[in-house]
């Protein structure tokens, strides 16, 4: 297993005590069998080598978890802040600050996005169009990494990458049953010959979620793979996914039912296809088209009463999004390698709820790329890159990237960069107009949100310096992150005067005593907001069949405003013992930490709510075994083995009196057993 990746500093002078005794042990040339990324700069890279600090997940660490949901993996990270509102609702961010739906993270499938292109952006964990046994493994770059991926690329990028058609069993089954209601099951099936493979998987997830929420979940997925190589040159892939489900939302006791028990349904699928050209040694061409396509129907009735016992809401919303890009990789000298691109997309967007004005029209975005590795000395590279972008509706934006990685010696690596990138907006944040009306008179009784077409892009410029060291003692490797992350222009969400006319539910016209609602709009933070801290990642292997890995990380947030600071958690961490018992027989014990943190949904002027502090526990026991030659694994898995916690906060739920005081979703205990049979 590989995973690349304490509430004080201690642990951090512990590891680099551990450090100094292993660089004491000798120069040894450890980097050799360390895995090469491709996310940082799209450049086949060693890890010490790439310009920022990445963490690589693989197939057996995901499996050794036992995890249903692959969001709860990056708890593993450094410096990445997960949460769940309930059960199904993932929030996953890297150093917080995300409103409702993140959109800080690039998030790739086999290098195709898959944030929404809808109304609110963000990443639908629970549905994505793919299930954990098609993963190979994760790259996560943690800093920005707009020069390779975008705006969306604006905190970092995680990159799942699948396995070929090819690889793995040749049919597979996995059945799962549990407390909360845990039942699940997933079948793959792959063949073909030398040249032309196929997979075919399918699963189906179910839960009841947290306790009593509305919560439950009921998704089904199936995706095909196909890889062709019709020559030594040229290799064809098709990927095509697609998810539906019904999921639970809502309150009982939400102020007029704005928030309603309800179930939302998701139709989701998407298409890929990727050519890739390799004319000779150190070239090679690579196109790919995707399309995305996203339902979601989200219904349901409120009410003021007296005088309005029933208004509909509405928040269905609909997304299309068409992505076609070149790239061209070229090794012009043994010192020199780079990569250039182009990128074009279309994105449109149907949700005349949320957009009274009518639905904004197709956004288009044109992107230019490029990355150069370049080897000065035999211990010095240099990586400069840069990408060029033009959104509808916004002026080209340049965010460039340069880095040195200087190894100081066979064992230690120092890195030193700056990038800046430009985040995309989304189209809630500059046309969302929701006017909840009566139906009987189409008067207006609420309009809580207001468009504002002038926002600007938040704008991030991040100095990183980093240390990546292998040493001898206990087979050890440790990265090191410090960072200063500057943030201009931050969007928040802010109260607004009643608009001309005004609501019939406004504060303003409201009888004394009785409480409105008020109208907001996103607008631009007028101060910068800076992020400044430490992280690390320690591996460390104290004796055979024994792992230990440590994920810490600390942060400063100023701001000028402490509910934009409470937007990110000071601290996480997460300490990871696998072992090796022999006979078949493993198992992985996590806990995890989570410093304060206001992330999540919901809004109520002049309340401020934050979850608290919390630590837990998750732990996973295998066994694999053969019965008459077939492979067949069990697994007992735990999660949530702390003290009853809430992660992440529905504010306008919290803000009522009867939650004032006590978290109003808290995070569930969950057992369940897993049996899976592969055969070869």
């Amino acid at each position: 297993m590989n995973f690349r990746p304490i509430r004080s500093l201690g642990g951090l002078f512990a590891a680099l005590a551990v450090s100094c005794a292993g660089a004491a042990g000798g120069e040894l040339p450890y980097f050799e069998d360390l895995p090469q990324v491709l996310t940082a700069s799209r450049l086949p890279q060693p890890l010490h080598e790439a310009p920022g600090a990445v963490t690589v997940i693989d197939r057996e660490t995901i499996l050794a978890t036992g995890y249903r949901d692959l969001a709860r993996v990056f708890r593993l990270v450094p410096g990445m802040q997960v949460g769940q509102e309930r059960g199904h609702a993932q929030w996953v961010t890297y150093h917080g600050l995300s409103n409702d739906n993140p959109t800080e993270m690039q998030v790739l499938i086999d290098g195709r996005s898959v944030i929404t292109a809808s109304a609110f952006g963000g990443v639908d964990w629970s549905a994505l169009p793919l299930t954990l046994d098609e993963i190979d493994r994760i790259e996560i770059v943690r800093g920005t990494n707009a020069s390779s991926f975008g705006a969306n690329a604006f905190l970092g990028v995680i990159n799942i990458i699948t396995r070929h058609s090819s690889a793995g069993a040749r049919e597979s089954a996995l059945v799962r049953t549990g407390t909360s209601g845990v039942r699940d099951a997933v079948a793959s099936w792959s063949g073909g010959g030398e040249n032309l493979s196929l997979r075919i998987s399918a699963a189906s997830q179910r839960d009841d979620g947290f306790d009593d929420l509305n919560d439950r979940r009921r998704i089904a997925k199936a995706s095909v793979r196909s890889d062709w190589q019709p020559s030594p040159q040229d290799s064809l892939l098709l990927r095509a996914a697609a998810t539906t489900g019904r999921r639970g939302e809502g309150y009982p006791d939400s102020m007029f039912g704005n928030n309603a028990p309800r179930d939302t349904d998701t139709d989701a699928h998407t298409l890929h296809l990727q050519w890739r050209h390799s004319p000779g040694a150190g070239e090679e061409w690579l196109v790919n088209y995707y399309r995305n396509h996203e339902r979601i129907t989200d219904e349901w009735v409120s009410s003021a009463p007296p005088l309005f016992p029933v208004v509909p809401l509405d928040r269905s919303r609909e997304s299309e999004r068409d992505d076609i890009e070149l790239q061209h990789r070229s090794t012009p000298s043994p010192t020199l390698q780079l990569v250039w691109g182009g990128e074009a997309r279309r994105d449109r967007v149907d949700s005349p709820f949320l957009v009274f004005s009518g639905n904004p029209h197709p956004q288009y975005l044109y992107r230019l790329f490029g990355n150069v590795e370049w080897r000065v000395l035999a211990p010095l590279t240099l990586n400069l890159g840069g990408a060029h972008e033009k959104y509808s509706g916004e002026p080209g934006r340049f965010s460039p990237r340069a880095f040195a990685n200087w190894q100081a010696t066979p064992d230690d690596t120092l890195r030193l960069g700056y990038s800046r990138a430009w985040r995309q907006r989304i189209p809630f944040e500059l046309f969302g107009d929701i006017r909840a009306t009566d139906p009987a008179s189409g008067a207006v009784l609420v309009r809580p949100f207001l468009p504002n077409p002038d926002l600007r892009q938040t704008r991030i410029d991040a100095v990183e310096l980093g240390y990546f060291g292998r040493f001898e003692t206990w087979s050890t490797t440790l990265d090191v992150r410090a960072f200063n992350e500057d943030i201009r222009d931050f969007i928040v969400r802010v109260p607004q005067a009643d608009p001309d006319p005004a609501p019939l539910l406004s504060p303003s016209r409201c009888p004394p005593g009785q409480l409105g609602l008020g109208s907001t709009r996103y607008e631009n933070l007028d101060r910068p907001l800076t992020l400044r801290g430490i992280e690390y990642q320690l591996i460390t292997r104290p004796r055979p069949g024994t792992e230990l890995r440590i994920a810490h990380s600390l942060i400063d947030r100023r701001s000028g405003e402490r509910d934009i600071g409470d937007r990110s958690a000071p601290y996480t961490a997460s300490v990871s013992w696998l072992q090796d018992y022999g006979g078949g027989w493993t198992s992985m014990l996590s806990v995890l930490r989570s410093g304060p943190l206001a992330g999540g949904d919901g809004y109520v002027p002049s309340f401020r709510y934050v979850a608290r502090p919390y630590t837990t526990v998750d732990v996973s026991i295998r066994y694999a075994t053969r019965l008459g030659g077939t492979p067949l694994t069990f697994a007992i898995t735990a999660l949530n083995l702390g003290d009853e916690h809430q992660e992440i906060a529905d504010r306008t739920e919290q803000a009522l009196p009867a939650h004032r005081e006590h978290p109003a979703n808290l995070a569930t205990r969950s057992v369940y057993f897993t049996a899976s049979v592969a055969l070869d």
